[in-house]
C-alpha cells in the first residue's frame, strides 16, 4: 500500500483553525497485495477480498477491499495530523460504494480532511472526510473528532 501526503504532520493549534480548513490530504493505491496483507492482519479471509468468481457471484463488480481498511486508510491522515491518536475521541462513517481493487491496476483511494464544525468551549474540532475512488465517495457522513488540551 504506498501513499502520499500532503501533510508530514505538525502539531495543530486549535485556535488557530478555522471551519473550512483543509487540515489533510492523502492518495493511497491499494494492490491485491495490500489486501492479502490485511486479511493477514485482520483475520477476515472473506474471499469477496481476493477471489473475482466469488466477489461477482454475490453481485459485486470485483474483489473490493475491506470496509474496516478503508475506514481505517480514511482517518489516519487525520491521526498524523492530530499528533497523537489518544486525540481522536470519536470516529464514524457510513459504507456508501464498495473499492474494487483491479489486479492489474489496483485501487486509487483520494481522503480530504476538512474542519467542519469548531467547539471553542469544549476545545473539540470535528473533521469531516471525503474519501473516494474513482470519482466517487465511498464514506459517507465520515466525521473525527478531535480533543485538544
Amino acid at each position: 500500500m504506498a501513499t502520499t501526503d500532503t501533510n508530514p504532520g505538525s502539531t495543530p493549534d486549535f485556535d488557530a483553525l478555522a471551519v473550512g480548513d483543509v487540515v489533510a490530504e492523502r492518495t493511497v493505491e491499494l494492490s491485491r497485495d495490500s489486501l492479502v496483507r490485511y486479511a493477514g492482519a485482520s483475520g477476515d479471509f472473506n474471499p469477496i477480498h481476493y477471489r473475482d468468481d466469488i466477489a461477482t457471484s454475490v453481485g459485486l463488480p470485483g474483489v473490493i477491499a475491506h470496509g474496516m481498511l478503508t475506514m481505517g486508510l480514511a482517518v489516519q491522515p487525520v491521526v498524523d495530523w492530530a499528533g497523537d491518536p489518544a486525540l481522536v475521541a470519536d470516529y464514524q462513517v457510513r459504507f456508501t460504494r464498495p473499492v474494487v481493487v483491479d489486479p492489474s491496476e489496483g485501487a486509487t483511494v483520494t481522503v480530504t480532511a476538512k474542519v467542519g464544525q469548531l467547539d471553542a468551549e469544549a476545545r473539540v474540532a470535528r473533521i469531516d472526510l471525503t474519501t473516494t475512488f474513482g470519482g466517487e465517495t465511498v464514506l459517507g457522513k465520515a466525521q473525527v473528532r478531535v480533543r485538544f488540551a
